[in-house]
């Protein structure tokens, strides 16, 4: 009983500051003029105040302390000293524009904390390609490089009203839940004291007209920090097949569980090196920009993409059990037509606009059966995007895919 007291005080704890907070910030936001401006990358439409990742580090660091009182939890002050770090990063960052190399140097921090003090790292790889346990050494660079794209995947889904506060909000309540009934209560109270701060602030992203707030790197940096920890302890506790609700080939369900943010990382990513620009760069190939092109709102647009990755791990999960590798190609093979699918339509019904040079689709024309790369501004475009595009082309004519 006292664990069920002490997660339903830490979300209603949570959730009750950050409906508190959120108000407060916009105040000073607005004062101080801290606003998300649209422009031509950006999905807003009008001046929206930012830093609305104040209101839900607040209410989850004192949500999680209070919940935790008395509870047995020494690796939690290094969690928090992570999650500090990358808070203050991102708050920099949205006032003063971090270049991209001083972020990464400090996940990579935020990584060693995580790792060699807090304690908590991938020891197995559950049996992938017949690997189990692994040494501190490839332990230690595993663990890093997760939580590192953890954390960029989150800050880039943070693009439209709600999605990254709704997604966050499911791999909060999904991982609570199994913490929960496997016996493992820290971290159930650490998820749900989340999902309570992230709640509320929700409710002003999406809801909000006064108080209207975007959460800005502030948040997003924070949360894929805080996500990739539980993640990454749902992996360990699931080594031991002979516990309580044990997750067989539970890599693979954590993978499908947060497939869009991180297959959408990799996509865009994708887009931008064949473009010969940085990782780093922004634009609209998202693939929530490709919903908001196809005519969605941005709330459809967040509840299209939360609904169908909810429908999207329930037949991963029902195969946990055919085995990690096959399950693994299940995954990023219906994963996969999921981000194919509206490039698809998208070009069928020639919506990229040419007065949008940001959006680029790369996809595979199954009629054709080529490798295709439809960029906006093909018509008049300058001398440099046509000598990019040739590029491609003879690359692809190399590789007989074109």
């Amino acid at each position: 009983m006292q664990s069920y007291v002490s997660i339903v005080s830490g979300f209603i704890i949570a959730l009750g500051i950050s409906l508190y907070v959120v108000p407060v910030v916009v105040r000073i936001v607005l004062t101080l003029r801290f606003l998300d401006h649209p422009n031509e990358r950006s999905a807003a439409k009008k001046p929206v105040p930012t830093l609305g990742g104040i209101a839900i580090f607040l209410s989850f660091i004192f949500g999680a302390t209070i919940a935790l009182y008395q509870h047995e939890f020494p690796e939690l002050i290094y969690i928090f000293t992570a999650i500090l770090l990358t808070f203050f990063v991102g708050l920099k960052d949205d006032i003063l524009q971090l270049p991209p190399w001083k972020k990464i140097l400090a996940e990579l921090i935020a990584s060693g904390l995580i790792i060699f003090m807090a304690k908590i790292r991938i020891s197995n790889l559950h049996g992938f390609l017949g690997i189990g346990e692994i040494g501190l050494i490839p332990s230690a660079i595993l663990t890093a490089f997760v939580i590192i794209v953890f954390i960029n995947s989150f800050n880039l889904m943070d693009g439209i009203d709600g999605l990254a506060a709704a997604m966050s909000m499911f791999f909060s309540t999904v991982f609570g839940v199994w913490f929960l009934i496997s016996g493992h209560i820290d971290y159930a109270i650490l998820s749900f004291t989340l999902l309570g701060s992230i709640t509320g602030f929700f409710y002003f992203n999406v809801f909000g007209k006064k108080n209207k707030i975007f959460m800005g790197d502030t948040g997003s940096l924070m949360l894929g920090t805080m996500l990739s920890v539980i993640v990454i302890q749902f992996n360990e506790f699931n080594i031991d097949q002979s516990q309580p609700f044990a997750i067989a080939a539970s890599p693979v369900i954590s993978f499908a569980i947060l497939f869009y943010p991180l297959a959408d990382m990799v996509r865009v990513f994708m887009i931008r090196v064949i473009l010969k620009k940085s990782p780093f760069y922004p634009d609209k190939n998202h693939l929530h920009h490709r919903f908001l092109t196809l005519g969605f709102s941005h709330k459809n647009a967040t509840y299209t993409i939360l609904f169908t990755n909810i429908l999207f791990i329930i037949p991963i999960f029902a195969l946990q059990h055919i085995g990690i590798f096959r399950l693994l190609l299940l995954t990023l093979f219906f994963g996969g037509l999921l981000f194919i699918i509206p490039a698809m339509i998208i070009q069928e019904k020639n919506l990229i606009k040419d007065t949008d040079p940001q959006q680029h689709i790369i996809l595979f024309n199954f009629r054709s059966a080529k490798f295709g790369f439809i960029k906006s501004n093909y018509v008049n475009s300058p001398a440099l995007h046509q000598n990019q595009i040739s590029k491609f082309q003879k690359i692809l004519q190399k590789l007989n895919l074109w």
